[in-house]
């Protein structure tokens, strides 16, 4: 906050002194003052806009930094020295419209953030004890009933005790369409109940909540500096050094200082300093209000020279919700056996089989039994004891680590199945394989058409990697439109497989969920998760958060990026061209002092310009 104000300050400042620099200029043109008056009003503001000038160079020599403000600072300094009075206010004009254009884009950039910190409530309906009140957000704690009714934010992350109703969730993941909420659903802070009424139990409250991180990443982006606007910063140090040197070797042979100090006047831009983060920045803020967090603006050069995808498949290209289809049993147990197991099991664990084989016990009001000693194993599968019977659930690879063996008879029943296109589970007890439970993923509306957008955007090669068997993996891989998979991978094998993929001629991205797939996401080029809205892990692995489950938002991101690194390249040619005909036209006498300002002031605004056409 006290940023914001010394920001704002300083605004108010260059604004001022923006329109005296222009009052001054046409009261010197018109002579509207009597003739001392005249010149002395253009020599007063001219002075006075140099001090913040000179005072910046200095802060920039005891730092040993090379600044825009050094060149300008000399180029006032000389310019003062030789009385031209016209030229001093032009340097001075450009440089504060450059200070207040910069404001402009921090002031914009900022403006994403103040838009969602205004959903956030400042207070919220406790319910305590059979009694209702209103507390403030400060005072809540995890565990407390939380009443939220008909056009509310909610103030807290949390789970849904009582009612049911429509939330929006625009403000986190871009989307319009209201979500129907109900009992056990989990919601988000500064989300907005549309219809109906609910009661939440806390779970996640102030920074912790899903809103905060989003702000704080917003916030942490915009310090994440491109390769480009680094080279940008060292190569205008270079510029910066050069053109003073060139400028006392002029002098030396010329002794002409009305030549240098045109030089000098030329060359005194901070346009690029200016626009290169305008453009990044802007990119960075309308991705974040479609739910697309982009952690700086070296992913975006990144995204830019994208030239390979790898994706997960489970919960990336398909739902990722497994459809529970059905039991097949072996060794004389009847499916209800291996039903009662398979459930008491995945009741305990978050993994996406459980998950479809819990739902399918909810759906049907299935009475599961109590199990004890739970245990899962990253990948492998889960174990646990019911009654006095140790079970186990898993892929086959697990049992064959545990020594559990799988009859030829029972092998082939399996192989049908998994020939089938289903995900085959296999259940154990009394060190036996007894059954396994069968389950369905789907492919995700509209893939093939994302898949086919990012061929005509330049992406050169795809790749699935999944831990499903060889024929799941190529059923999806021909519903989706990419010819490259690798199946049967454990977590571990998925990192070395990216590996091979990583190049220093090219990018590469990794598509995943961003819990499983988090040292995927932290190897590649660029870790995208998708639909990480509520999960922490997620949000701090990937270098792109995608709040929704949208893959179609891709494709825009990376013609996004493409647009923004061509927009900052013509800033530079722009810049570069500007100034060499500046130069030119100082070497052939056509440019003084005062023409040299002039030009300058009306050409920096040139790259400027450029980069708003992001924003327009």
């Amino acid at each position: 906050m006290k940023n914001n104000l010394k920001s704002k300050y300083f605004f108010n400042f260059d604004v001022i002194l923006f329109f005296a620099l222009v009052i001054s200029l046409i009261v010197y043109f018109f002579k509207l003052a009597p003739s001392p008056l005249n010149e002395g009003v253009l020599i007063g503001v001219g002075i006075v806009a140099t001090l913040p000038v000179v005072f910046s160079a200095i802060r920039a020599i005891i730092k040993r930094k090379v600044s825009i403000d050094l060149l300008a600072g000399v180029a006032l300094l000389v310019a003062l020295v030789e009385r031209e009075w016209f030229s001093v206010v032009f340097i001075n004009l450009m440089i504060t419209s450059a200070r207040i254009f910069a404001y402009f884009v921090e002031m914009r950039s900022r403006s994403a953030i103040e838009s969602l910190l205004k959903l956030k409530p400042q207070t919220a309906t406790l319910e305590k004890n059979n009694k209702i009140s209103q507390i403030p957000l400060e005072q809540i704690k995890i565990n407390d009933k939380i009443i939220v009714e008909l056009g509310e934010s909610i103030p807290v992350d949390g789970v849904i005790e009582k009612g049911e109703a429509l939330v929006n969730q625009a403000s986190l993941t871009g989307e319009s369409a209201p979500i129907f909420k109900k009992i056990g659903d989990k919601v988000l802070s500064s989300t907005v109940v549309s219809s109906g009424n609910i009661t939440i139990r806390a779970e996640k409250i102030g920074k912790d909540t899903a809103f905060e991180k989003i702000i704080e990443l917003v916030e942490k982006s915009q310090t994440n500096k491109a390769r480009i606007e680094n080279l940008g910063e060292k190569f205008t140090a270079y510029y910066i050094l050069i053109t003073v040197v060139v400028s006392i070797v002029i002098y030396f042979y010329s002794r002409d200082i009305n030549l240098v100090l045109a030089i000098l006047l030329v060359s005194c831009a901070d346009d690029i300093a200016v626009a290169v983060p305008m453009a990044l920045m802007t990119t960075i803020t309308h991705s974040a209000r479609d739910g697309a967090i982009i952690k700086g603006g070296n992913i975006i050069e990144s995204l830019a020279k994208l030239k390979v995808i790898v994706f997960d498949k489970t919960g990336t290209l398909t739902t990722g919700k497994l459809k529970f289809k059905g039991v097949l049993a072996f060794n004389g147990y009847e499916e209800k056996e291996i039903l009662d197991r398979a459930m008491s099991l995945s009741l305990s664990s978050h993994h996406p089989i459980a998950a479809a084989v819990a739902e399918y016990a909810r759906e049907k009001n299935i009475k599961v039994k109590e199990l004890k000693n739970f245990e899962e194993y990253l990948g492998k599968g889960m174990a646990g004891t019911l009654g006095s019977e140790k079970i186990f659930m898993g892929r086959a690879e697990f049992f064959n680590e545990l020594e559990i063996k799988i009859n030829s008879a029972d092998l082939e029943k399996i192989k049908e199945e998994e020939n089938n296109g289903y995900n085959v589970t296999l259940v154990a007890a009394a060190d036996r394989i007894i059954g396994a439970v069968l389950l369905e993923d789907t492919v995700r509306e509209g893939i093939k058409d994302t898949i086919l957008r990012l061929r005509k955007i330049g992406i050169k090669k795809m790749v699935i990697l999944t831990g499903d068997n060889e024929k799941v993996a190529e059923k999806i891989s021909k519903e989706v439109g990419i010819h490259q998979y690798h199946a049967n991978l454990l977590p571990e094998q998925k990192t070395e497989y990216l590996k091979k993929y990583l190049s220093k001629k090219y990018k590469v991205a990794m598509i995943g969920d961003g819990v499983n797939d988090a040292p995927c996401l932290a190897l590649a080029d660029v870790g995208i998760a998708m639909g990480v809205i509520g999960s922490d892990a997620a949000i701090d692995s990937a270098d792109i958060a995608m709040m929704k489950d949208n893959l179609a938002q891709i494709p825009e991101l990376v013609q996004l990026s493409k647009k923004t690194m061509a927009v900052i390249r013509q800033d530079f040619v722009i810049w570069g061209a500007v100034n060499l005909i500046g130069f030119v036209l100082v070497g052939m006498y056509i440019l003084k002092p005062g023409g040299a300002a002039a030009y300058n002031f009306f050409t920096d605004f040139l790259p400027i310009l450029n980069s708003l056409q992001l924003i327009i």
